[in-house]
């Protein structure tokens, strides 16, 4: 019987140390973290997150140091525009324009010897897949060139155009070539088999419409301005057209510096984005400071009312939506090499910024 108490007292004893224990408050957990182990990568990671915005901008490789965009005429000029309104000293950059001098902005900006281009996307979307360093990060402006014919001719569509030569001015696989095959495509025709592309020189194309030796070119809407408004030539497609309303230049960034330097890259997105807003709101103003600067030329009233036609500042919504038509177009038409799917593509040559 003694024993039987001395045991129960036992156990007593021990379901109230157990029950003391689970009561007691846990053990603080250490904050510092043990050096090798994953706590550190954890703590490294926070310290990143609570880096404010400008001490993150003064990590990145290219902080503090020049950045230089291509000069180009006219409506691909909103980095020269955002330089004449301050936007890039404003935002804490600086930034200093380069003339190509022997180089193509495609070879300017993959070289990374630019870091930023206004350009057409028919002329850097190819090269982008094929191993150029470049990549678009927002839309510039619609329109820019039209498919012309003589306007006394009996050409009145894309349609009766089949069977017949198209000038594509800057050469077969060229931009020129690449936006007439789009245009065609749009109405139905083939630009491979139902019409002859071939090559005449700008000044060329229109004594060539006179001769008959070409149907029709595709020309830049300034150059042809003045021969639509006398009735020498008519347009038969435009980029500008509603039905089409095709996306012509976009802002493009050396692929390196904008994947390395995010903070800055997207700054300076943002001041091209903004000129290009400015543009769009002020089209007198504008043309007033391409032809201060020399990036414009001819009849200034001509100049307004085409860079008041070419929708500047496209969303970045609209602009990729055309960026996959595009690419979906050239895959297509043969005019795009690559096997990736349309999504891969998307991946390796869109970051929108700013």
């Amino acid at each position: 019987m003694k024993k039987m108490k001395k045991l129960l007292c036992m156990l007593q004893c021990l379901i109230l140390v157990l029950a003391l224990a689970a009561c007691a408050p846990a053990a603080p957990v250490s904050e510092k973290p043990v050096e090798g182990s994953s706590n550190t990568e954890l703590s490294s990671q926070s310290d990143v997150a609570e880096l404010t915005e400008e001490e993150a901008w003064k990590l990145e490789p290219r902080y503090g140091t020049k950045l230089y965009y291509y000069i180009s005429d006219g409506c691909s000029a909103g980095p020269s525009v955002a330089e004449a309104l301050g936007y890039y000293e404003e935002a804490g950059l600086i930034v200093e324009g380069l003339k190509g001098e022997g180089s193509s902005d495609v070879d300017a900006l993959g070289t990374g010897a630019v870091d930023v281009n206004v350009g057409h996307f028919a002329k850097q979307i190819v090269p982008a897949t094929n191993g150029v360093d470049l990549v678009f990060v927002g839309g510039a402006h619609s329109g820019c060139k039209s498919l012309v014919v003589m306007a006394d001719s009996p050409y009145q569509t894309t349609e009766d155009l089949k069977g017949l030569k198209i000038s594509t001015p800057n050469g077969i696989g060229k931009s020129d070539y690449n936006i007439t095959a789009r245009l065609l495509d749009a109405d139905g025709i083939n630009p491979l088999t139902d019409v002859q592309l071939t090559q005449v020189e700008v000044s060329a194309c229109v004594p060539a419409m006179e001769k008959g030796e070409i149907a029709a070119a595709l020309l830049s809407d300034t150059f042809i301005y003045q021969m639509v408004q006398d009735g020498t030539l008519r347009v038969v497609r435009s980029m500008l057209d509603e039905d089409l309303n095709q996306i012509c230049c976009a802002i493009s960034m050396n692929g390196t510096f904008a994947k390395e330097n995010p903070i800055t890259a997207s700054k300076l997105a943002a001041c091209v984005k903004k000129a290009h807003e400015w543009m769009a709101a002020n089209p007198r103003e504008a043309t007033q400071i391409l032809m201060d600067l020399g990036l414009s030329s001819g009849d200034f009233e001509m100049n307004v009312e085409i860079n008041d036609s070419l929708r500047f500042g496209p969303t970045d919504e609209f602009t990729e939506d055309q960026l996959k038509m595009i690419c979906e177009d050239y895959k297509r038409l043969g005019l795009m090499t690559t096997t990736a799917s349309t999504e891969e593509i998307m991946k390796q040559i869109w970051i929108p910024m700013g």
